[in-house]
């Protein structure tokens, strides 16, 4: 069924739900998720979590810039009580594109503004919780892609990341750590997901030494690095994003559009149960907050963000988008059963519309998870929170339409910094003017590609 049709009518959606025997449920009755909840010493106000959204909008040197203060004041504002802050680079080597935010020490006085800005939009409040994703951006490094181990169905296999060189970057994190404490995070994430380089450890099974093979192995750097920080930052809450589910490599079919396998994968992709036992080992390591996730938007973007219309870069979805919307659930209920005690927060919210917060309030009264966290929906809709608040519902017309235009964006490298802004082109004006630019500058090439004896440089 056409999603249009699909979101218009509850009793559409929720027969969708029932044929399609998927564990979905909607509770309208908004009570639990403006409850507040501790984690660590601390106390978030409501149950809404703002997941780490990049925006690639950073200067080249990784600080912040016009749009990136833009974003994270409205985020702020929203009235969302866990702001999960993107990905921050630990090292000028291991951001994603040239945009991406740096946490070094040049840029610490522009992230600490970021950060009260968020806060001052918010206004006081003890029980608004910032944190910012540390991370190291492994396969997925530009210029220079540096992997755990070799798969002959992914891209990008870079330079195999030695096990003397991991043990040193222990030590980059632990500076980042405490760089963060300092400009007034109230949390860290050691990003473990969408195999950036620590989520490809965690599935590193072929690798030899002391970081691959066993569990044990694979979660020997972070269970060491949670120790230290505990040591080094105690006032700090120690959060983690992590994979839950890999799945394998996906590709288009050239004939029907969808997406299918990749043939050749080897071993090393994570699944359910190893995650589980790996997230106990990291809470008895001291892990505080866990945010669960799955797949890659690189090679099966479908298994992380179903949606109605695939990325430039995709394919056709080869499963029902609220089977995709219910694995997240069932992955994250997975983590909340295993670790009752810890928060976590859940995912696949964003596809379900105005919908999403009744999914959550369903599912936070179900015991399945502690926070509802929005991605793609809260680049659309900012302020979701804030509405629910005042009228205990979304608003259908300022909702995400998972139409992957933020992903479009982020994909687009051709102007003069090699990356373009991503955001929300149908509900911002902002990102509608990029998104006409990058559409008008295609339309160029293709015609004059068309041209007879026409000679084109692309980039």
């Amino acid at each position: 069924m056409a999603s249009h049709a699909l979101f218009a009518d509850r009793a559409l959606l929720e027969k969708e739900i029932r044929d399609l025997q998927v564990p979905i449920r909607l509770e309208p009755d908004i009570q639990t998720a403006l409850t507040p909840l501790p984690i660590g010493r601390r106390t978030v106000g409501n149950r809404f979590a703002i997941h780490p959204m990049e925006g690639c909008d950073g200067t080249l040197d990784g600080a912040p810039d016009e749009l990136t203060f833009r974003r994270w004041a409205r985020f702020g504002g929203g009235g969302a009580g866990l702001l999960w802050g993107e990905a921050v680079a630990i090292d000028p080597d291991a951001r994603a594109n040239t945009r991406q935010l740096l946490i070094s020490e040049a840029n610490l006085l522009s992230l600490e503004r970021m950060i009260a800005l968020a806060r001052s939009e918010h206004g006081p409040a003890s029980d608004f919780l910032v944190g910012l994703q540390l991370t190291h951006s492994g396969r997925w490094s530009y210029p220079t892609p540096l992997v755990m181990f070799h798969d002959p169905a992914l891209r990008n296999n870079g330079r195999i990341i030695t096990d003397a060189e991991l043990d040193r970057l222990q030590d980059l994190y632990v500076t980042a750590t405490l760089r963060a404490r300092d400009i007034g995070v109230d949390f860290i994430d050691i990003k473990q997901c969408h195999r950036y380089l620590l989520s490809e450890m965690l599935a590193a099974k072929t690798r030899p030494g002391k970081y691959g093979g066993s569990l044990e192995n694979r979660t020997r750097f972070v269970r060491e690095l949670l120790a230290r920080l505990a040591a080094e930052a105690p006032d700090l809450i120690l959060g983690s994003r992590m994979n839950f589910f890999d799945g394998a490599p996906y590709r288009k079919n050239a004939t029907t559009g969808v997406g299918e396998p990749v043939p050749g994968a080897t071993e090393n992709y994570l699944e359910l149960d190893e995650a589980v036992e790996a997230l106990r080992m990291f809470r008895a390591a001291g892990l505080q907050l866990v945010n669960v996730t799955a797949g890659c938007p690189y090679f099966n973007p479908h298994v992380g963000r179903p949606a109605d219309k695939e990325p430039p870069d995709g394919y056709g979805a080869p499963e029902p988008q609220l089977a995709g919307v219910a694995r997240h659930f069932e992955l994250a209920e997975a983590a909340q059963r295993a670790c009752p005690g810890l928060p976590v927060v859940g995912t696949g919210y964003s596809y379900l519309r105005q919908y999403a917060i009744e999914a959550g309030e369903a599912n936070l009264r179900d015991g399945r998870v502690s926070l509802v966290g929005m991605g793609r929906g809260a680049i659309a809709y900012p302020d979701f929170a804030r509405d629910v608040e005042v009228d205990r519902k979304m608003d259908k017309k300022k909702v995400c339409i998972t139409v992957s235009y933020c992903t479009t964006l982020m994909r687009a490298k051709g102007n003069e910094l090699g990356q373009y802004a991503a955001g929300c082109a149908p509900r911002d004006p902002v990102y509608g003017k990029l998104l006409q630019e990058i559409q008008k500058k295609e339309r160029e090439l293709a015609r004059a590609k068309d041209s007879p004896g026409a000679s084109v440089k692309t980039t």
